[in-house]
């Protein structure tokens, strides 16, 4: 998975914007004011200590390098004993503010290959050349140094002034650089600058950095607040914040972190209040059970996108509700989401290329190809009688495994007609995979058609999850349960 998609994932399982940055620094990390020297397995403990506190209440980890290197090779011993101690399914940052052109290379092939780190943050005088070392391994980011709090650094980075300043054309610059996948910002803990900032780039992640007095000021509602109204997006996201390092001395520091992360969250909904386009969504209920996409049930509820009365769908049937999917490319927290589960499935099939079916499932085919770094191509709805008059849209080569996708699941009708568009062009269709099936033996029938169906969600869990929510009332779950029951022909 690449540095994003973790991220994302982290963020959405955690409910967290929050990074811990695990490092051997006695002024952050050390307990007792007495002490100033730790050995190396002394901070091997004391860093464990800390992940097992915070890994179900954080986003990422930051490690920074020069901490690692001031102890010497027992500090880069430690460092590599650090990483194996952080979970994989969330992302590490290595702050190393690297700045050397000549040993660029050799450096990322160290933290990409050897270390496998996930993001880096890099100093950008040198230009893109410093950058595109790190930039051509896919699924790795770097986080260009912008702006820092150090005040001496105020005559550089404003620059003639404060309103066309150095550090807003270096922003400007660099999204020419990369894709907001591949390229972060990293800006110091100024409310004003980090405005700025995001003003310039609206669409990148901002990696937040202070020193240790800096991250404890955070503590204080008058300094978070206008930080977070800077720094987050639209979507109330896009920004990441260090945990303050007084949280990790209390007695029991997940309480503590979660306690925070739960005040962060209280001020990002209030903050995307009112947005007509992208509302942040939350949980607003606990489940004694873990239900895979159980937030992306209630969401899409929530959202609008499964509602009741009768309605025709597209087979001529009438029934008493309606899956509406195509509002999720409007919200791009939910879109984000459900790509995410269709490519959870794809990464255990062999498949040369994508195929999305008209029209519905187009926009989650693109993201996947986007995604997975995969060509898409789809079948035609009707032929044209202009232009090119082509069956298959998109670049293929006969004899190439194709995975189709689609939205729901409802006849298999429409879905195996554009298979076998792909087949009379000579490709080869074994795998669907569709978002929502609504049951009633359809899987059977692709499979008696020579296909293998995977889905993410069936109507059954859907109905199951909203009533346990108390979305739904006991009529309308019978009225899914009804509508599930198998009707082949």
């Amino acid at each position: 998975m690449n540095f994003f998609d973790k991220l994302i994932a982290a963020i959405e399982r955690n409910q967290s914007l929050l990074y811990v940055a695990l490092d051997p620094n006695c002024e952050s990390l050390s307990f007792n004011t007495d002490e100033s020297v730790l050995t190396v397995e002394q901070w091997q403990n004391r860093l464990e200590s800390v992940v097992d506190q915070t890994v179900d209440v954080v986003c990422s980890y930051k490690l920074n390098l020069g901490f690692y290197q001031a102890l010497g090779w027992q500090g880069m011993q430690l460092l590599e004993q650090v990483l194996q101690l952080i979970p994989s399914n969330l992302p590490i940052i290595l702050d190393a503010k690297y700045s050397d052109l000549n040993s660029s290379n050799i450096f990322a092939r160290l933290i990409f290959e050897q270390w496998k780190i996930d993001a880096c943050t890099v100093s950008p005088y040198t230009g893109l050349d410093q950058l595109t070392p790190f930039l051509v391994y896919p699924g790795k980011a770097v986080f260009v140094l912008c702006t820092t709090a150090n005040p001496s650094a105020t005559i550089l980075q404003e620059y003639p002034t404060s309103e066309q300043s150095l550090y807003l054309q270096l922003v400007q610059e660099t999204q020419t650089w990369g894709t907001p996948e591949q390229l972060g910002l990293e800006v110091g803990m100024m409310a004003d600058t980090l405005a700025r900032v995001r003003k310039t780039a609206p669409e990148r992640l901002i990696l937040l950095e202070g020193d240790t007095s800096e991250e404890n000021d955070l503590m204080e509602e008058s300094e978070l607040t206008p930080i977070l109204a800077a720094g987050l997006n639209e979507n109330g996201e896009g920004l990441l914040l260090p945990v303050p390092h007084c949280l990790l001395r209390e007695e029991n520091g997940n309480q503590a972190v979660t306690e925070f992360r739960d005040r962060i969250n209280k001020i990002r909904t209030q903050d995307v209040q009112g947005s007509p386009t992208c509302n942040l969504w939350l949980p607003d209920i606990c489940f004694l059970e873990h239900q895979p996409h159980r937030d992306l049930i209630l969401q899409l509820y929530d959202i609008g996108c499964i509602i009741f009365g009768e309605h025709v769908q597209s087979s001529g049937e009438v029934f008493p509700y309606y899956v509406d999917l195509r509002r999720i490319i409007s919200i791009p927290q939910v879109f984000h989401q459900i790509v995410s589960a269709y490519a959870e499935i794809l990464e255990g099939l062999e498949f040369d290329r994508i195929a999305g079916i008209p029209y519905g499932s187009l926009p989650t085919a693109t993201g996947l190809a986007l995604r997975m770094e995969r060509p898409m191509i789809f079948p035609r709805k009707e032929v044209k009688s202009y232009g090119t008059g082509r069956l298959i849209e998109g670049h293929f080569q006969v004899g190439e495994k194709i995975v189709v996708i689609d939205d729901i699941l409802i006849t298999g009708n429409s879905v195996m007609q554009g298979a076998e568009k792909l087949k009379s062009a000579g490709l080869e269709v074994e795998d669907i995979v569709v978002f929502i099936d609504h049951g009633r033996g359809v899987m059977d029938k692709l499979k008696k058609n020579g296909y293998q169906g995977h889905t993410v969600l069936t109507l059954a869990e859907i109905s199951e999850t909203l009533y346990q929510a108390n979305r739904i009332s006991s009529q309308e779950f019978d009225l899914f349960k009804e509508s599930t029951e198998p009707t082949l022909s």
